[in-house]
């Protein structure tokens, strides 16, 4: 990790900077992709899969039998942390749900605003290195919370044409019956535009390598997205009562992603920085996952500022996907915060716990968004419309105020529509 000592603010964009993606060759690669399931389905889907993975797809969708079988080949222990996690993230998102507010702005004016399920949803689920059975849950359970008719997943197989049983079992606590065995900017390219076998949608959900993230840009002019994406990223907060080994702990949960991950070190305390340092390279000679930590470590940093005022003022700058406050006074760090798409406050709150089981979404803006977005919430598979009714009475109140404005406008028809009704 590069090593920052009370950098001047000029220096913040250099700290901040994320890993640098090439896009040049990527770009037109899933455009091709795009163009071939668009006008192919199918056989483009079967020649894609043989292509990148293969695979030789018999057929796309799994059966009912497949699903159910998954709770047979999962350990007992494994489906019980599922079923609690479940528990956690349908409590938490059930909290999200808004009762209608109706107002009277003036007398004979009625306003006000109802949430609609988006009826078809696809979800995206990684299945590669790291098969994100959790992301099933993330986004199941709002999506059937919502009300969604029709939920679709996507998810790439093995040679055996066979897909993780956990992301099976997943998807049926999550009642979701429609999994398809296709992976990659291919399977968004299904979900987008609609295939003999896959449904289109009306909104893609969920995270994935370059070419799916690059897809799911792509197709923003036909259907909605959750987020922007980017690599996982991580920023932890460390006061001179946060425990190193806990710090380095973090930094190596997020770096273990990917080697485009970036994990980012704030300390108000120098004597922190070797200390850190150390527990991260004993803790990385025994991960499984060693060598990808290590590449993603290359391109993070350690950075020591004067106080945990100027530690929040860089978070917020660089407006991480996950922030972890180590520090004896976390809670009181809270209303300074302005960017970040989660918060782990103290030394008991590990990143890990989120992205799992405690309830709250881990589907979470990365690449400096969370300056702007939010992560997914029951809101996301929502479409909010707004209703309004006037009495004559109250149109007569408000006639005045909408000619004028629409005559100065220039918008004659627009004026002649409130005129025409005080007429009669």
């Amino acid at each position: 990790m590069k090593l920052y000592k009370y950098p001047h603010r000029d220096l913040w964009s250099e700290i901040c900077a994320r890993p640098v993606q090439d896009d040049r060759k990527i770009i037109p690669a899933v455009t091709g992709i795009l163009s071939a399931v668009q006008k192919q389905g199918d056989a483009a889907l079967r020649s894609f899969s043989r292509k990148f993975d293969g695979v030789e797809l018999g057929s796309i969708e799994m059966t009912a039998t497949e699903i159910k079988a998954a709770a047979q080949q999962l350990s007992p222990q494994l489906k019980a942390a599922l079923k609690q996690a479940k528990n956690n993230i349908e409590a938490f998102h059930r909290s999200q749900k808004e009762a209608s507010k109706k107002i009277t702005p003036m007398q004979g004016i009625t306003c006000w605003r109802e949430s609609r399920p988006i009826e078809k949803i696809g979800l995206y689920i990684p299945g590669g290195s790291a098969p994100l059975f959790s992301t099933v849950l993330m986004l199941g359970l709002p999506a059937r919370i919502a009300g969604c008719k029709e939920v679709v997943l996507c998810t790439p197989c093995n040679k055996e044409q066979q897909v993780h049983p956990a992301i099976r079992y997943a998807a049926a606590l999550c009642g979701i019956q429609k999994i398809f065995k296709i992976g990659g900017a291919q399977a968004i390219a299904a979900m987008a535009y609609g295939t003999e076998s896959v449904p289109q949608v009306f909104k893609i959900f969920g995270p994935g390598n370059q070419y799916v993230t690059t897809a799911k840009q792509l197709v923003q002019n036909r259907v909605a997205i959750d987020m922007p994406a980017g690599p996982s990223e991580v920023l932890v907060i460390a006061d001179g009562t946060a425990d190193p080994h806990f710090v380095a702990a973090d930094l190596l949960a997020q770096a273990e992603h990917g080697p485009d991950s970036q994990v980012v070190c704030i300390t108000t305390q120098a004597r922190m920085v070797k200390k850190i340092e150390a527990a991260v390279a004993a803790q990385l000679k025994v991960l499984p996952r060693k060598d990808i930590a290590a590449k993603a470590l290359e391109h993070s940093r350690i950075v020591v500022t004067k106080n945990l005022n100027e530690a929040i003022a860089l978070s917020n700058f660089y407006a991480p996907e996950h922030l972890i406050l180590a520090c004896k006074t976390g809670n009181a760090l809270l209303k300074s915060i302005t960017a970040a798409g989660s918060v782990f406050i103290g030394n008991h709150s590990p990143e890990s716990v989120g992205d799992y089981a405690s309830g709250t979404n881990h589907t979470l803006p990365t690449n400096g968004y969370a300056t702007a977005y939010s992560g997914v919430s029951l809101d996301s598979f929502y479409k909010k419309i707004t209703f309004q009714q006037l009495t004559a009475k109250g149109l007569k109140t408000i006639a005045a105020t909408v000619t004028t404005m629409a005559e100065a406008e220039g918008l004659q028809a627009h004026s002649n529509a409130v005129k025409i009704r005080m007429t009669k």
